[in-house]
């Protein structure tokens, strides 16, 4: 997936900051093996002005959620910034065996083979609206996943926002019609 990270359409006036953190996402060449060419947005999230813009920008986007869903690992950053920006709760979705009570799990197939994803008991009521943010959109697997669990749950999934979208790998289209936003593109 080659090119340059753009500006992904945000029509928000933030186009000079969020060409700024465009510029910030790093490629690493053969990671997490050889031929594949990693995105990685930490120096984004360690970058005080740029990881304010993010914030503001995806915050923007919970509209009249009641919670932000933040998926692990990095969207459990962005979402936690986001919530207190946009005034919501945060809920973590995590990796299989990392809570103490468990509300539901979902498997899923990933392009190298699959995982589980759990939701913590007692954090998400029926009926919530809640808006799913996580730091890049590839196949959209983690992210439909995650969307699943919370409607299995009772929770209304009101969108999605990620901070980088790799638009080659069309993860929207797992989405459902859900609406999806991504500040960035490749």
């Amino acid at each position: 997936m080659s090119g340059p990270v753009t500006v992904a359409g945000a029509d928000t006036g933030s186009g000079p900051d969020l060409e700024r953190v465009a510029g910030l996402v790093r490629d690493v060449p053969d990671y997490p093996s050889p031929g594949i060419l990693f995105r990685d947005v930490t120096p984004v999230l360690a970058d005080a002005e740029a990881f304010t813009v993010v914030t503001t920008e995806l915050a923007a986007l919970v509209g009249e959620a009641d919670l932000v869903a933040g998926i692990e690992a990095r969207g459990f950053l962005l979402g936690a910034a986001v919530a207190v920006v946009a005034g919501t709760g945060v809920v973590p979705v995590r990796k299989a065996g990392k809570l103490p009570r468990v509300a539901a799990s979902r498997r899923y197939d990933l392009e190298y083979g699959s995982a589980t994803l759990e939701l913590p008991a007692d954090t998400v009521s029926p009926g919530a609206r809640v808006f799913l943010v996580d730091d890049v959109l590839a196949t959209g697997g983690t992210a439909a996943a995650s969307a699943d669990l919370l409607r299995e749950v009772g929770a209304t999934v009101v969108g999605f926002g990620a901070l980088l979208e790799l638009t080659a790998l069309n993860g929207r289209s797992r989405l459902d019609g859900l609406p999806v936003h991504a500040l960035l593109a490749v």
